[in-house]
């Protein structure tokens, strides 16, 4: 029989019992519940940058390491369910994260208010002849709603790069490729001087601001090319892939000689008023083609061509507005553009602008002289005018071949021995080769003093020693390869 006492002791070790389950429940039931996670697309993480750069001037094959920073802004928790390179295990990239080497790391909890350390190391090897100008990945953070990430720019190849400097006087050599990115201004009363050969090369959007002077001194088999940062086989011919070449208001006397301009938005704004007798820009031998928008967008300015072909233009090969002088010799104006539908003038002239205040404002085109050229393309007609009675519109056209479409827009007090709507027969368009065929209507048509004056084409090719120079960049040799462009 139990004493009293005894029950006593174990009604006491009962309760401790109930207690100590009671404390092991509770422990349950608070270790069970769900993590509290930030889960609204819309509550975004923060990093310390959008895009890495790998800025350093690769010499040797090595490597490069940045790190940036993600934070978590809010009150709770966030999970990442994967952090990892787009470019996968085959990237040129490689992460750490908290301490370990991936290109992949799932399921990572950030703390509310915390931030995490992601270092980035490349490797590329800026000698090789395959590596590309650039080298890009991004880190990409997957979420159960959302997706961001940060890119990851490096340059493949040993290059100079140029990121958004004002340049004084100083001379470009061909030894490595220039990469400008975002953008890069030529001083006010400053000088560069770009030797042959040498390539230089823009990101996205980037543009080229003259407000000094700028001189190419390329030569044919070895020119000054300005083009995108996409140098391979697959976007030698997408326009648009930078903003262009723009000289400026006060910029004056830029020389391009054997010069290639290719696949940006506009190839040359000149927007420097005109003074008669001293050309604001001078091109011989000069290429611009693939073009979003315009060859040349000329406001007021004036300059002076010869032997140069402008092809492929999405609005206008060359747009000579708001008057100013205008002088082109053997030029080609060749504009088949075909990425949609093309509804201007490959060549238009005005003699006036709206300003600011809505207001008309005439400016006088002093001078607008084309001579031994061709004005052609795929879209009848591909000259036009606009004119303003009130102010000075000079223009003349002498031995050119141009489409003027089905009727008559040229008046003839302002021509001389022109030929109309007759296709130049150019070799293969369809493959940029601006060449005459053997059986094209512009051979021997050019005049005689405009070709001793210019003697030879864009290929070095004589003009004089036949019975007549033909029109265009290029000269008809029999027997030539046709190739050769």
């Amino acid at each position: 029989m139990i004493n009293k006492e005894s029950f006593d002791e174990v009604k006491h070790l009962q309760l401790i019992i109930s207690g100590f389950i009671g404390l092991i429940m509770l422990t349950g039931i608070f270790s069970c519940e769900k993590e509290e996670f930030v889960d609204d697309p819309a509550d975004r993480l923060e990093f310390s940058t959008d895009t890495v750069f790998f800025d350093t001037v690769f010499t040797t094959v090595g490597s490069a390491t940045q790190r940036f920073t993600v934070r978590n802004p809010h009150d709770q928790k966030i999970k990442i369910s994967s952090i990892a390179l787009a470019g996968g295990k085959d990237s040129d990239y490689r992460l750490n994260i908290n301490g370990r080497s991936t290109s992949r790391l799932n399921n990572v909890k950030l703390e509310a208010k915390d931030s995490l350390f992601i270092f980035v190391e490349v490797t590329v090897d800026p000698t090789s002849t395959d590596q590309p100008l650039m080298v890009k990945d991004s880190v990409v953070f997957k979420r159960e709603a959302s997706t961001q990430d940060v890119k990851l720019i490096a340059w493949g190849q040993d290059v100079r790069l140029i990121k958004g400097q004002e340049l004084s006087t100083q001379t470009w050599t061909p030894d490595k490729p220039y990469l400008i990115y975002n953008s890069a201004l030529v001083d006010t009363g400053s000088t560069l001087t770009i030797e042959a050969g040498t390539n230089i090369h823009f990101h996205r959007n980037s543009r080229f601001y003259v407000a000094g002077t700028l001189i190419c001194e390329g030569r044919k088999d070895n020119p000054v090319i300005f083009q995108g940062d996409r140098p391979e086989e697959d976007y030698s011919d997408i326009p648009g892939q930078w903003g262009g070449i723009w000289l400026m208001p006060g910029s004056k006397n830029s020389r391009l000689n054997h010069t290639v301009i290719k696949n940006a938005i506009t190839g040359l704004q000149v927007d420097s008023i005109a003074q008669p007798s001293n050309p604001t820009l001078e091109l011989s031998n000069v290429k611009i083609m693939h073009m979003s928008h315009a060859g040349i967008l000329a406001k007021g300015s004036s300059i002076r061509a010869y032997n140069c072909l402008i092809t492929d233009c999405g609005s206008y090969a060359a747009a000579l507005w708001q008057g100013g002088e205008y002088a082109f010799y053997h030029t080609t104006f060749a504009n088949y553009w075909s990425a949609f539908s093309r509804n201007t003038p490959s060549v238009e002239l005005n003699n006036y602008f709206t300003d600011a205040q809505n207001n008309l404002q005439v400016r006088d085109l002093y001078k607008a002289h084309f001579s031994n050229c061709i004005i052609y393309g795929n879209r009848p007609p591909e000259i036009g005018f606009d004119f303003k009675a009130s102010g000075a519109s000079d223009y003349s056209f002498s031995h050119c071949l141009i489409r003027t479409g089905s009727f008559r827009q040229l008046d003839p007090d302002h021509t001389e021995q022109i030929i109309e709507n007759k296709d130049p027969l150019f070799i293969s368009p369809e493959k940029e080769n601006y060449r005459l065929d053997t059986l094209s209507p512009a051979i021997d048509q050019g005049d005689v003093a405009t070709g001793n004056a210019f003697p030879t084409d864009l290929l070095n090719n004589s003009r004089i020693e036949d019975e007549a120079p033909d029109l265009g960049a290029y000269e008809y040799i029999p027997n030539h390869n046709p190739s050769e462009r």
